[in-house]
């Protein structure tokens, strides 16, 4: 598992680099006023190179984990994702583009809300959206139990999962 803690606001361009070239790519993570250190964690569960339909692809499968406290700047990613809560409330903020909040199953989902551009939204445990190389966005962990997230991404070969803005 790769974990990230809070830096000063001096090191974070030179952090943010250090994680795209990791593959990090969720996003840096800033603590806010507290003193303790804010993380967040992106472990790779499961990848494809070159799934069948898509030959200059990799299919991923990765469990983010968002420590209260912590702060995902400004990313897009360079691929399709889909977003599935698995814990916690995420605080999300659409800066370009819009997001569908869905629950339920993917066969027959509901439509919870749409997060537009210049809007932030709660996305709660059991909540779901997909999220489209257009689209830039930043979260936040507000609350006071870790927000953890299942990702599924389908980028072009080679590209990190996210990329700052």
């Amino acid at each position: 598992m790769t974990t990230f803690r809070s830096r000063p606001t001096l090191l974070v361009p030179l952090a943010a680099s250090a994680l795209l070239a990791s593959g990090a790519g969720i996003g840096w993570a800033a603590g806010g006023a507290d003193p303790a250190p804010a993380t967040v964690a992106r472990e790779p569960l499961a990848q494809a190179d070159h799934p069948r339909g898509a030959d200059d692809k990799t299919l991923g499968l990765s469990r983010v984990t968002i420590m209260p406290g912590s702060v995902l700047a400004s990313h897009h990613h360079p691929g399709t994702q889909i977003a599935y809560i698995a814990g916690g409330t995420l605080t999300y903020s659409v800066e370009t583009g819009s997001v569908k909040v869905m629950t339920g199953p993917s066969d027959d989902p509901t439509l919870v809300r749409r997060i537009r551009a210049g809007e932030t939204g709660k996305i709660r445990s059991g909540r779901w959206i997909v999220e489209q190389p257009d689209e830039n966005h930043h979260a936040a962990n507000r609350g006071g139990s870790p927000v953890v997230i299942y990702l599924a991404t389908l980028l072009p070969d080679g590209a990190p999962p996210s990329i700052l803005n």
